[in-house]
């Protein structure tokens, strides 16, 4: 008797599920037809804007785009209240994903995206760090004022910072028209020996805006003391020339490219101080969401740093020996260093005119 009565609530359950199951089943089927047109029509033009982005829609189409991804989330939003099928839900998840990375996410071209960093995203990111620029180009001038000093006082320092392949041969103890030559490219600097001696420079260069960049990380330390010592290394050669009456014209001879890769080595301090800061300063946020925020801003820095030395690089290989007049020297550096500046300073600003009450 109690085995007749297990089965027959056995069997009760087993009813009861089976009815169940297709009473969800068929709530799954009646929910898909009454909307899977419009799933339908989503999926079509999805499907379009995936092979040849939203470009190739019609205005009534884009439309129908935005309307059917906040019909389809609402559909998910309900088969999931009320647990429907996990076919459904699956299909209805998928076709949300992929809408929403057509109607959300940028559609632009490389070069689209390229003219978007260089007209608005590094010059705001510039604009943006105040802080950081000033510590990295203090760690600069610093550096530049306290090798000068040092070597005005004592010569000898210069072995200290200049490295033996940077000096090559331009020692205190070298004449003033050994000097000058040295400056001026005549016929015991052919160019094979000045474009060897640029090529070191840009990879010397390039080496240390990376260190500076990437060392920014621990609370901006080593990023600083880098750029100090570049600064220590550019006070002291220009000490040495100074005093043997050759100051102006180093001055215009580093300047033709220095004002671009010196401002590069500065910048790539910035972005690393940016780093630094966030660890050391992370306010309301924890450290590594500070420092998520403040990477948008550094790699932006790093990138115009990269960019500066590039034409730094080609400055260096081919217009300072072309040009041989101190004067011209000076104009051409310096004014790159006014395109970088106006550049930065001036470029991606929003016009606040056309948002504000009409005149």
């Amino acid at each position: 008797m109690t085995d007749i009565v297990i089965d027959d609530r056995i069997d009760m359950n087993t009813t009861v599920n089976v009815a169940a199951t297709q009473n969800d089943t068929l709530r799954s089927a009646r929910f898909r037809i009454e909307r899977e047109a419009h799933w339908r029509r989503l999926d079509e033009l999805v499907t379009r804007a995936e092979k040849g982005g939203t470009m190739v829609l019609s205005y009534d189409e884009v439309r129908d785009l935005s309307a059917g991804y906040r019909q389809a989330m609402n559909s998910l939003s309900v088969a999931r209240d009320i647990s429907l099928d996990r076919a459904l839900i699956g299909y209805l998840e998928s076709l949300g994903a992929r809408a929403y990375l057509v109607v959300y996410a940028p559609q632009e071209s490389l070069g689209g995206l390229t003219t978007r960093l260089l007209t608005h995203g590094i010059p705001q990111a510039v604009r943006r760090s105040a802080l950081p620029l000033f510590i990295g180009f203090l760690a600069l001038i610093l550096g530049a004022v306290a090798g000068y000093k040092l070597c005005v006082n004592d010569s000898s320092w210069l072995y200290t910072f200049v490295p033996p392949e940077m000096a090559d041969q331009r020692t205190p103890d070298a004449s003033a028209d050994y000097l000058r030559s040295t400056i001026y490219g005549d016929e015991r600097h052919g160019s094979e020996k000045l474009a060897a001696f640029s090529t070191f420079l840009f990879s010397h260069n390039t080496s240390i805006v990376i260190l500076i960049f990437a060392l920014g990380i621990f609370l901006s330390v080593p990023s600083f003391v880098l750029t100090f010592y570049n600064g220590l290394m550019l006070g002291a050669f220009f000490a040495m020339f100074d005093q043997k009456g050759l100051g102006y014209d180093v001055f215009a001879w580093l300047s033709i490219h220095g004002v671009t890769e010196l401002a590069a080595i500065a910048i790539a301090c910035a972005g690393g101080a940016r780093l630094g800061l966030a660890v050391l300063l992370p306010g309301l946020r924890s450290r590594r969401e500070a420092l998520r925020h403040q990477a948008h801003d550094a790699i932006k820095l790093a990138i115009l740093a990269a960019l500066m030395l590039v034409v730094a690089a080609l400055i260096e290989g081919f217009l300072r020996q072309l040009v041989q007049d101190p004067t011209q020297r000076l104009i051409i550096g310096w004014g790159m260093g006014a395109f970088w500046a106006s550049w930065l300073l001036f470029a991606g600003r929003e016009n606040k005119t056309l948002h504000g009450p009409l005149q």
